[in-house]
């Protein structure tokens, strides 16, 4: 047991069903039935495979997409097939989550097989617009058809899915309420590298912060900062942009459209008491870049135009940035700091990341564009501890509570390990 959490050590799993929940959530090309990025589910393949040797009968509950956008709502037949080719053994897949069908197939199975049921979204209530509009306590998700219809099949719940440690949905901490539980070992190792970083990172200790989450960014922001543990906080991106314009800086036109249109407008007069109070540690882009007819164009802070529609940190801003990271000891980085994926306007993600690599701080990097752009520019390796969750890494930081944590503690104390 860690952190009050039990883990695979607590428990003997030959012969038993485990309910295993996993995040694999990946970019899909529809058109090929094929996933852009494998590297989530690289990452959780150590503890079905260690499921798997130890005789297990290991039952994979998973997402894909989001039903607020649908972009990636999809299937998770393909993941069976990576997730096959990277453990050498069969994954059964089956399209599927707690029906006649799926229920079925859990009871068939043999010691050591591995099945990955279907997208558990698909199921109403796994759904995020559920969540965000019912707010069911953990007990109440532990009555939900999910939960109801596939714990009765089950010996034990393992969560994997740090990166999804910030959901409340059924599958992330309805389980924990009826079965005994533990972490696997993504989320073991995720969860406790985090958090002793948290109790006494090495100062000086920078924050960058870009990226779209900006609800996430600004409370994580305000809670590092008042707590002492970050000395510096470089922004960039959205957030970087609405403290600029916080301050009462021209940023253009098209960018203060961008950020009305995209909901952040509050944003603005919010996080003037953040500058009131801790100016002197957040630090603002110096120029920006716009990119027009395809062309880079930039303009330093007091001279940009009105017209202007940012996609990127400037030059300078990007160099004094590094400089800055290659004199700390820590730095937690989250998020691009513009549109990293055309070549006009990657620059400054670009010297981030490139900078990461070759800082002798410790690196942390955490959200799925995060680990896109380390692979793009090839310093994954580099890095010293790669986060696969970002919502849940900021939410962790923020010093609040996850749900699934909490859900795995209760369960700790309700089914003790034996």
């Amino acid at each position: 047991m860690r952190y009050g959490i039990c883990t695979l050590e607590d428990f003997e799993v030959r012969g038993r069903t485990v309910l295993c929940r996993v995040d694999m959530n990946q970019p899909v090309d529809r058109s090929t039935d094929t996933l852009k990025s494998v590297h989530r589910i690289a990452a959780c393949a150590p503890t079905v495979r260690e499921l798997s040797d130890k005789g297990a009968k290991v039952v994979l509950l998973a997402h894909q997409g989001s039903d607020i956008e649908y972009k990636n709502f999809y299937c998770t037949r393909p993941h069976a097939k990576v997730l096959a080719e990277l453990l050498g053994r069969e994954v059964r897949w089956i399209e599927d989550v707690c029906g006649p069908t799926a229920r079925q197939a859990i009871g068939d199975m043999k010691d050591g097989e591995i099945l990955l049921l279907d997208n558990v979204r698909f199921c109403s209530e796994e759904q995020t617009l559920f969540e965000m509009n019912l707010h069911l306590t953990h007990e109440q998700q532990a009555l939900t058809q999910v939960v109801a219809k596939l714990a009765p099949l089950a010996d034990l719940y393992v969560c994997d899915a740090f990166a999804a440690a910030h959901r409340d949905q059924p599958t992330l901490c309805g389980f924990e309420q009826v079965l005994p539980s533990a972490m696997g070992r993504l989320f073991e190792r995720e969860y406790c590298v985090v958090s002793g970083l948290m109790e006494q990172p090495e100062h000086p200790c920078a924050f960058v912060l870009g990226g779209a989450k900006i609800s996430d960014a600004f409370m994580m922001m305000e809670t590092v900062l008042k707590s002492g543990a970050a000395d510096l906080v470089l922004t960039g991106g959205l957030v970087g942009e609405i403290l600029l314009a916080a301050k009462g800086e021209q940023i253009g036109d098209g960018t203060r459209a961008f950020i009305e249109q995209s909901g952040y407008g509050d944003f603005i007069g919010k996080s003037r008491s953040l500058l009131d109070r801790y100016g002197d540690k957040i630090v603002l882009p110096a120029d920006l870049a716009q990119v027009v007819e395809g062309r880079r164009e930039e303009a330093r802070i007091g001279s940009i135009p009105r017209d202007f529609n940012a996609v990127d940190i400037g030059s300078e801003t990007a160099l004094s940035y590094a400089e800055r990271l290659m004199k700390v000891k820590t730095v937690f980085a989250n998020g691009p700091l513009g549109v990293f994926e055309a070549e006009a306007s990657e620059y400054g993600t670009k010297v981030l990341f490139e900078t990461l690599a070759r800082t002798p701080a410790y690196t942390v990097v955490g959200g799925g564009d995060s680990v896109t752009a380390a692979k793009k520019y090839g310093v994954t390796g580099k890095i010293d501890y790669m986060c696969t969750g970002g919502g849940a890494l900021i939410r962790f930081l923020t010093g609040e509570e996850l749900p699934v944590v909490k859900a795995l503690r209760h369960a700790a104390s309700a089914f003790p390990p034996q």
